[in-house]
């Protein structure tokens, strides 16, 4: 039995899953501001991606680099979301 697709299925469902709330804390802490912070680890992500032999883990780290760099376009959209009352807004930040 191969199991290499049921893995890199499941671990995608997660890191989808996990990138999700990560993008609303992000958003309601820092603002738009850290979108920096997705596009560094996306960066990094895809040049371990193209450096590591394995499979799995080279397909991960994809799986992870453009999750994390869509969530980039998500922080935006998230903004757009608490200013229509979606979702509250942080009053302690600063920054607005």
């Amino acid at each position: 039995m191969n199991f290499t697709g049921l893995i890199i299925g499941v671990a995608t469902f997660l890191c989808i899953g996990l990138f999700h709330p990560v993008v609303i804390k992000a958003e309601y802490h820092f603002g738009v501001g850290c979108w920096w912070a997705f596009l560094v680890l996306g960066l990094a992500c895809i040049g371990g991606s193209l450096m590591v032999e394995s499979t799995i883990l080279s397909t991960l780290l994809g799986v992870m680099a453009f999750s994390s760099l869509w969530s980039i376009l998500e922080l935006f959209k998230q903004r757009e979301r608490v200013k229509k009352g979606w979702f509250p807004d942080n009053p302690k930040r600063k920054n607005k």
